[in-house]
């Protein structure tokens, strides 16, 4: 699915589900955290007219969708907590070349967002088919399609803006790279964890 060598082990939505406070809360910090990359990439790239607009979009939306997982929260009851730290994230954000050309980071921090947004795509998959609360396995059903169309956004920006990058061989590493990294999660009641 997405291209991702590993997929993540279906009992990941037991280890969800029994303590959704913290799902919804992590999930809602990596809502906020989509929208602020998408406006980061904005600010850094704003040359390209078409990117302005498609990521002010997504950041539109991701907002949405933190407000929309907000909502939940206070539906049943429970308190959105603190921002958590994203480990998952901040071992991607490593990965990242940033020794290279403008060009070279900026494809990177896409190729980067798209990583993100695939994975969060195939765990909100497993959360859809796999937990018993039929209100939250739809609510990750419409999510997933969200995330597979920022996932294609961001891999095609990098594909249409590269100048001095082989996108489907650096994609390839990224991919590479997330297999061996995910396996590390998996474990949490967090989206990345």
């Amino acid at each position: 699915m997405l291209g991702l060598k590993l997929l993540t082990d279906p009992r990941w939505a037991t280890i969800a589900e029994g303590n959704l406070e913290e799902i919804l809360t992590d999930h809602a910090w990596c809502e906020q955290k989509a929208a602020s990359n998408a406006i980061s990439l904005i600010t850094n790239n704003s040359e390209h007219e078409d990117l302005v607009h498609e990521l002010t979009a997504i950041a539109i939306e991701e907002m949405q969708h933190f407000q929309m997982v907000i909502s939940i929260i206070k539906q049943r009851g429970y308190t959105l907590g603190r921002e958590r730290k994203d480990d998952y994230v901040n071992q991607l954000m490593k990965f990242n070349k940033k020794d290279g050309s403008r060009n070279m980071a900026f494809i990177d921090r896409l190729l980067f967002a798209a990583m993100i947004e695939a994975r969060s795509c195939e765990r909100f998959r497993v959360l859809s088919q796999n937990i018993q609360d039929k209100e939250l396995a739809k609510f990750y059903h419409d999510l997933m399609v969200s995330e597979a169309n920022h996932y294609t956004t961001f891999l095609n920006f990098a594909r249409k803006y590269t100048v001095d990058v082989d996108v489907e061989k650096r994609w390839k590493e990224w991919l590479d790279f997330e297999s061996d990294l995910i396996r590390s999660y998996g474990r949490k009641e967090q989206i990345h964890g």
